[in-house]
Order: structure tokens, then C-alpha cells, then sequence
């Protein structure tokens, strides 16, 4: 009982101090149960393969990609928008987009930056800007195909 008080203490310190952070801390603690954080997911690699994958709501869809070896993991260590080269960046079905938050100005420059076409597709996403939450069950994304300046 005094560990769980001690916890909600924190907790409570912590969102006071850190409110940013409040709705990450308050989606891990209020789960005593992995089991009620997962979301099972599709994801459609570049073969066209439709696989199930599983997340756990306030992580990443990119750490769900690199757990289930569709994203190389070395390809992106830091889950920061500063770090990132756009080696994340995934399609959302249609029907998911309005789920969404919508994109940071910071995700857009990304995206456009590292473009083929330096034109922003609707569908695009950073599977390290997108956070898991049980709303998105079932949800739908594709992984596209490498480009040539990622292929060793």
C-alpha cells in the first residue's frame, strides 16, 4: 500500500513539474495490466504482406515497427524530431488520418525535406511522431520502400 501511495506521489510531482509529460505518466501508471495497453495493429511491408503487430498505447507506432523488424532499428536510435532523417516515415491508411493529431510544423519539414518529390504526401507520417492509443486499434499503415540514398 505505501508503495502505490508513493508512486501517486510522484506521479503527482511529476505532472506539476513536468506537464508535457502528464499524459504519457498518467498512461503508464493508471494500467496495473500490459495486457490493457495493446494495440494490435496492420502494417503493410514493402512486399505487400499485410502483418498484425502489437503496440502498447504511449509508445511509438516506430517502436512497434522496429520491435516487429519492419524499420531497421540502428536506422533511427533517438525518437526526437531534431534526430530524424524521415527513415521512419510511414503511410496511414485513409480512414485513420482524422484519428490523428495533426502533423508539427517540425514533422511537415521532415517529410517535405526528405521527399523524393519535396511535395508532402497526405498520407505520410514519422512512425516516431505518431503515439499509440487504444482508439488506434486496428489501424492501418505501410512501410514504404527504402530510398536509394538508405541502402547500404
Amino acid at each position: 500500500m505505501a508503495i502505490s501511495q508513493s508512486i501517486k506521489k510522484l506521479t503527482a510531482q511529476l505532472h506539476h513539474r513536468l506537464p508535457s509529460l502528464s499524459p504519457t505518466i498518467r498512461s503508464t501508471t493508471t494500467s496495473a495490466k500490459v495486457s490493457d495497453r495493446i494495440v494490435k495493429l496492420f502494417a503493410v511491408d514493402v512486399e505487400g504482406k499485410k502483418r498484425e503487430i502489437i503496440g502498447l498505447s504511449g509508445h511509438t507506432l516506430l517502436k512497434s515497427l522496429t520491435n516487429s523488424g519492419l524499420i531497421d532499428p540502428e536506422s533511427h536510435r533517438l525518437e526526437e524530431i531534431d534526430a530524424c532523417s524521415a527513415e521512419c516515415e510511414v503511410r496511414i491508411a485513409q480512414e485513420w488520418l482524422e484519428k490523428l493529431p495533426p502533423r508539427s510544423y517540425d514533422e511537415e519539414f521532415v517529410l517535405k525535406k526528405y521527399s523524393r518529390a519535396r511535395v508532402l504526401n497526405k498520407h505520410a507520417r514519422l512512425g516516431c511522431q505518431v503515439v499509440l492509443q487504444k482508439d488506434l486499434q486496428g489501424m492501418v499503415v505501410a512501410v514504404p520502400e527504402p530510398k536509394a540514398w538508405d541502402i547500404p
